[in-house]
């Protein structure tokens, strides 16, 4: 192991003389089990074509320079067996059946985790993102990418970004501009737009990155900007959420999270109730409780009462996807991205509680971008609404649209398997109808 691994504090150790935290194994454990496969983690299986849609100026659409937008979703040519997709804030992801990561658009600060040169145009181009070992899972923020491998190995690469400009990523002030080792024994990833978050394998949750809007759940108010007297290194550093066992449990576990844009939300193992925390100006975290912003993690009492599938999180908005396929909406209704009607009543543009959306029904996918929603119904069709400016919604016009409507034109013969809403655009990963007869 090198000196720079040594150096690194691994998940789930208490910054207090590297003590473990309660539960969790030791970093040489954690390695061990990797090095046993006792780690697995699945990746998606049913393979697709690559569609995307919005704006391209930046070459995240993967068309090359010459491309600056596209109003109804196109197909990437040259990425063949494609099992998932990410948006990121100016770029995309893909990851293929045999566990490869590609990466185009953006690259200004090393989201795409290779070298590339705006002479050429090879960052509007899909192009191979050098990992050490399959790939099971991707994520994407506005200026970060994160890849989970098979064996529960953490890589990230690129940059965070505060409201004072560059954070770094690992080291405070340097992004990273390849793939980099951030810890093992992890069994999911999620991006916010300056944070992320990792679900160890035992139930642990970890976050890095931003926190001024209280998005890591693990960082008290005086230490939110640049951490304080603690210094950037503080957030940079892998840490874990603390939530006290819930009355009646045997167990403070999580078994899913997600991100929004600056919110995080995880759901307990053993009851299913929905915890989150970060920013709340809009109710996005459901009602106030006298703060805008959530530091630490807090039971999401307006989600009580169902059971919960996948939560998805915008710049100002969430999504819940029920376990039944309903699809249920709150936070900011502006621009319609609640996907509840345009009725708004005066003085009202919140919506506090999940309110459920008309015209879908037995969904399997759903996916904020900033202030844009989308669901994938059982059918496999693809419903868009929200704000329409940059074309993300895939109608073929800059219209707002208040209620889920169907994307159709090539999508018309496809079912739609994975949608992610980016910053600007949106990336969709489909296959013909033909192949699930």
């Amino acid at each position: 192991m090198t000196r720079r691994k040594k150096k690194s504090r691994a998940v789930g150790l208490s910054r207090k003389r590297g003590k473990p935290a309660e539960n969790a194994p030791s970093y040489a454990k954690r390695i061990r089990v990797a090095e046993r496969e006792e780690v697995v983690v699945e990746r998606r299986k049913i393979p697709g074509q690559v569609y995307t849609v919005g704006q391209g100026d930046v070459g995240q659409l993967g068309f090359g320079q010459e491309v600056m937008e596209k109003s109804r979703p196109a197909l990437v040519p040259n990425l063949d067996n494609v099992v998932d997709v990410v948006a990121g804030g100016m770029h995309t992801l893909c990851l293929t059946v045999d566990g490869k990561a590609w990466s185009f658009g953006c690259n200004d600060e090393g989201a795409l985790g290779r070298q590339t040169s705006s002479l050429d145009g090879a960052e509007t181009t899909p192009g191979l993102v050098e990992l050490p070992e399959p790939v099971a899972k991707l994520s994407a923020g506005d200026s970060h990418s994160a890849a989970l491998t098979v064996t529960g190995r953490a890589f990230m690469w690129g940059n965070f970004r505060d409201s004072s400009g560059q954070m770094g990523l690992i080291v405070e002030g340097q992004a990273e501009k390849e793939p980099k080792l951030v810890a093992t024994g992890i069994v999911e990833i999620a991006s916010g737009s300056d944070h992320v978050a990792m679900l160890t394998a035992d139930g642990n949750l970890v976050t890095r990155g931003c926190a001024e809007q209280g998005q890591l759940g693990r960082v008290a108010r005086m230490f939110t900007s640049r951490g304080g007297r603690r210094s950037s290194t503080y957030l940079l550093e892998p840490g874990t959420v603390r939530l006290q066992r819930p009355k009646g449990c045997k167990s403070s576990a999580f078994d899913r999270i997600w991100t929004g844009a600056y919110t995080t939300y995880a759901r307990l193992q053993e009851t299913g109730a929905i915890y989150g925390f970060g920013l709340n100006n809009y109710h996005q975290l459901g009602p106030s409780k006298g703060d805008t912003i959530l530091h630490m993690p807090e039971l999401l009492d307006s989600c009580a009462g169902r059971r919960w599938k996948a939560v998805s999180g915008g710049q100002h908005h969430t999504l819940l996807l029920s376990k039944e396929g309903s699809v249920f909406s709150m936070g900011r209704k502006e621009y319609g991205r609640l996907g509840l009607g345009a009725a708004n009543p005066p003085g009202n543009n919140d919506q506090e509680t999940p309110g459920q959306v008309p015209g879908l029904s037995n969904c399997t996918e759903i996916s904020c971008g900033e202030a844009v929603s989308f669901a994938v119904d059982g059918e496999g069709r693809l419903h868009s609404w929200g704000f329409g400016t940059n074309g993300q919604l895939g109608r073929g016009n800059d219209e707002d649209s208040f209620e889920p409507t169907v994307v159709a034109g090539r999508l018309a013969d496809r079912k739609v398997l994975v949608v992610s809403g980016g910053g600007q655009h949106t990336v969709i990963l489909a296959s013909r109808l033909q192949q699930h007869a």
